[in-house]
């Protein structure tokens, strides 16, 4: 029995190629005041505490250690970069979300397939944080606890009066464009922005734009 082998041209093969990445860096300054809330540690404590059912402890507060437990810090033991910063997904959701307020024809779900946001990564706080410039101060708050009572506590947060980031952003060319990722960035620190007390949350702080002063900067 004879065997025929075929031997696919060139032609034939299937040419995929690789995809076009450009990665910005975004210079932004705060419109609105930036409150700050982080999780601290005795917050997860005491969650974890009230699942082990153990019986809560009432402790003296102490707005001080409040206000410092507050912070995400930057913390770099190999290049010794310390600063204050807050986590680089709250802008991506922020940029991400202003896809709303173009219409039907760009979701939100298409663009996080191609856009993506990068931060620092430090022994400080386990995930990536954007470096925030400006000087914090104390904030106290009145806040309505959940439950049916809807009692009254004291809150003791960082609040940024005037700030500025940098964002850097990667997006596939072949699927959006450079100005398109820079309206998307303005539109999601105007309408939705970050941090307590946004937008997006009933809010008017955390708002930004784009910093018209400095230059957005092409660095891959």
């Amino acid at each position: 029995m004879s065997t025929t082998t075929t031997t696919a041209t060139l032609a034939d093969q299937i040419a995929i190629e690789s995809i076009d990445a450009i990665t910005l860096r975004v210079p932004i300054v705060g419109n609105s005041p930036l409150i700050v809330h982080n999780f601290s540690e005795k917050s997860k404590r005491q969650m974890l505490e009230a699942q082990q059912g153990k019986k809560k402890i009432k402790e003296i507060r102490d707005p001080e250690a409040e206000y410092q437990a507050s912070f995400y810090r930057i913390n770099d033991p190999i290049t010794g970069e310390t600063g204050y910063g807050f986590p680089v997904t709250a802008f991506k959701a922020a940029t991400i979300g202003a896809a709303r307020f173009y219409g039907k024809s760009l979701t939100m779900t298409s663009l996080r397939q191609f856009l993506f946001m990068r931060g620092i990564l430090t022994d400080a706080d386990p995930q990536q944080l954007v470096k925030i410039e400006g000087t914090p101060r104390q904030r106290e708050d009145v806040v309505r606890l959940g439950g049916p009572s809807r009692s009254a506590d004291l809150r003791y947060r960082a609040e940024f009066p005037t700030w500025s980031a940098t964002l850097e952003v990667m997006f596939i060319k072949s699927s959006i464009s450079q100005g398109s990722v820079l309206s998307l960035i303005d539109a999601g620190g105007m309408g939705i922005g970050v941090g307590e007390w946004r937008p997006e949350k009933r809010g008017e702080f955390g708002t930004y734009g784009i910093d018209k002063t400095r230059q957005v900067e092409v660095i891959d």
